[in-house]
């Protein structure tokens, strides 16, 4: 199983992003998923999560209104667009499957929010 992010970079606060997390070697409409995020030294915090079919999204009160989950089961992908992106945003952020006890992580892309 691979998970593979995409999409990080610098932004200035205010600016948008579009992360992306392509899934290969599973059946990817079966899995629930899920974006986080960890700066150092703090723990990784769930940041959207997104039922198989793409329907309830829910949001960490720091981004709603400001992010949005999305999945295409037809790419195996999930989106996470992040719109009036603030300095506190600045993290690794990591797409995590997971369905029963399988558990998948991708390796993180990072996201830096500064003028």
């Amino acid at each position: 199983v691979h998970l593979v992010e995409s999409g990080g970079g610098l932004v200035q606060p205010g600016g948008s992003l579009r992360l992306s997390c392509a899934a290969s070697g599973l059946t990817f409409s079966g899995y629930f998923m899920r974006w986080y995020r960890q700066t150092p030294g703090k723990e990784r915090e769930l940041v959207a999560s997104i039922d198989s079919d793409g329907t309830s999204p829910n949001y960490a009160d720091s981004v709603k209104g400001r992010f949005t989950m999305s999945r295409d089961n037809t790419k195996n992908t999930v989106y996470l667009q992040m719109n009036s992106l603030k300095p506190e945003d600045t993290a690794v952020y990591y797409c995590n499957a997971n369905r029963l006890w399988y558990s998948y992580w991708g390796q993180g892309t990072q996201v830096t929010v500064s003028a």
